[in-house]
């Protein structure tokens, strides 16, 4: 079982920007979601995490390792998997991951070769293994993502925003592979999504501002809620008058205001209404 440990890490930066702000978080095998909206300090973190950058005060242990004091304790285990997997406009998705895999260290030919075409069919490619990767499409293109994360055989993969741009379908494919992935190793889901941490992580964090506000399970955080939503429709016009509520979310179906408000009693007007990831969310975000 690998074990992630963060304890206490901060960071700020020059600027004065508190990046990373007294974060604590246990993270082990499978998928973790770190949700928080852009500039939340999501990738300050991860790159804390990796060692690309020191913290002002904190530990970061891996399976034991020290982090900050040896990154590459944690660096030689580790993929990553970018938003935009940049690749080279002519070369094959066979002799792009050769490329890969000499760079990781894999210096034995047949080990190397062996591992790749077993990537390849994992990330169902090998039928285009000769194919310039540039002309893949959107989802052809992370699931090369996830091969390239993989060589070496990483004991922890950072995946940031990796289904953004990608139709559903396609997604939804990538989810799957992601989550079959995730049962041996830990997958840490840096995103904006609500929709891909409700649909794949056991564990979570909201991050905003460099902070952790809320951490655990999503079913548990959405238990959390329970009598605690309320519903209802109203004209868009009539939306200021309704910001005395503690509203979590708003939104157009078929032309009609949807409103949703946090209240321990039922408001005048509203009805019960079942959270949701994304209710628990917002409601982070708000009640600060």
């Amino acid at each position: 079982m690998n074990q992630l440990s963060i304890n206490q890490l901060s960071l700020t930066y020059k600027s004065g920007i508190k990046a990373v702000d007294n974060i604590s978080l246990e993270i082990t095998n499978g998928m973790f979601g770190l949700l928080g909206p852009n500039g939340a300090g999501k990738s300050s973190l991860m790159k804390t995490v990796v060692g690309l950058q020191k913290p002002g005060t904190g530990d970061i242990f891996f399976n034991g390792t020290d982090v900050v004091k040896n990154p590459m304790g944690i660096r030689k285990h580790l993929g990553y998997l970018p938003q935009d997997f940049g690749v080279y406009s002519k070369v094959s998705a066979y002799d792009l991951l050769q490329h890969l895999a000499v760079l990781k260290g894999i210096t034995d030919a047949a080990a190397r070769r062996q591992q790749i075409m077993g990537l390849l069919e994992k990330v169902n490619l090998l039928p285009v293994r000769n194919r310039e990767v540039h002309t893949f499409s959107g989802g052809m293109k992370q699931r090369f993502g996830v091969a390239q994360a993989l060589l070496g055989n990483p004991q922890i993969i950072i995946a940031d925003e990796p289904t953004a741009g990608l139709d559903p379908e396609e997604r939804n494919r990538f989810n799957t592979l992601l989550s079959e992935i995730s049962e041996n190793i830990i997958v840490i889901l840096s995103t904006h999504l609500v929709e891909d941490v409700r649909n794949l992580c056991a564990q979570m964090a909201v991050i905003h501002k460099g902070a952790v506000l809320a951490a655990g399970n999503p079913s548990a955080m959405i238990k959390a809620l329970e009598g605690k939503i309320w519903t209802r429709k109203i004209q868009v016009s009539e939306l200021p008058d309704y910001q005395h509520y503690r509203i979590i979310s708003n939104q157009l179906v078929e032309k009609e205001m949807h409103i949703s408000v946090y209240a321990d009693t039922q408001p005048d007007g509203f009805y019960a209404s079942a959270p949701i990831l994304e209710h628990v969310y917002f409601h982070t975000l708000y009640r600060q």
